[in-house]
């Protein structure tokens, strides 16, 4: 069994209790996925789907500002507010259907770099991985996160890559640092807990998963993970 050490403990402490893959919901036909892990659900849809650069079109107000009103009530809102926005609505979500669309349109905009030039060797290293080819994945991951060191999915699939290509302990280490980034990333989580299953450490890949169940409550590969290893830990312990 591995002992994993200093990295299984940053990476469950970086996942906070209250803070969303491994594989987006563009990628699930190209790109092999994690051992237990369900595919990523389709693309959001209508009101669900967040548009490309991640802010929502803006026009000029139909009403003319009233005295006093905030001039920030026009502004556009950031990626960041739009993702905050999402995964608010997906932490209340009562609806299976609404939590596929919106983890969906989570997954694409956390796809989009800012910048022709990362949105392109993002698209090349998962076209590599779809084609079982780790090495060049792994040279054109590590060219992104040195160009886009804040971004998180750059780092996610790089944790994914390592991890096909049997380096556990580089895949954990890339985990830690995306939920350091990102500490919502379900995918991140999702693949920490498979690790940690898939190494024995039941009572940790359960705390992985209900941290990821947290932040999508109505995701039904999630929820069987929880209900699986809860029943598994829960015999142990008789």
């Amino acid at each position: 069994m591995t002992r994993f050490g200093p990295l299984l403990a940053l990476a469950l402490v970086l996942a906070p209790p209250l803070g969303v893959s491994w594989t987006s919901a563009d990628e699930t036909q190209s790109s092999p996925s994690l051992p237990g892990l369900s595919p990523a659900p389709p693309r959001g849809t209508g009101s669900d789907a967040a548009p490309r650069g991640g802010q929502p079109p803006q026009g000029p107000s139909s009403q003319p500002a009233k005295p006093g009103e905030s001039a920030q009530a026009d502004a556009p809102h950031s990626r960041a507010d739009t993702l905050n926005e999402l995964y608010a609505r997906l932490a209340s979500s009562k609806d299976p259907e609404e939590t596929a669309g919106l983890i969906g349109a989570i997954d694409r905009l956390e796809l989009e770099s800012g910048s022709d030039a990362g949105d392109l060797l993002m698209a090349r290293a998962i076209a590599a991985m779809g084609a079982k080819d780790y090495d060049v994945a792994l040279a054109l991951l590590d060219k992104l996160v040195d160009l886009h060191p804040e971004w998180a999915e750059a780092w996610n699939k790089r944790a994914t890559a390592r991890f096909l290509a049997d380096d556990e302990r580089g895949s954990m280490a890339d985990i830690a640092h995306v939920l350091k980034l990102e500490p919502r990333h379900i995918g991140a989580l999702s693949g920490l807990g498979a690790i940690l299953e898939r190494e024995g450490f039941r009572d940790d890949a359960l705390r992985a998963y209900q941290r990821a169940l947290q932040i999508a409550p109505q995701l039904e590969s999630l929820k069987n993970s929880v209900d699986r290893l809860s029943k598994a830990v829960q015999g142990e312990d008789l």
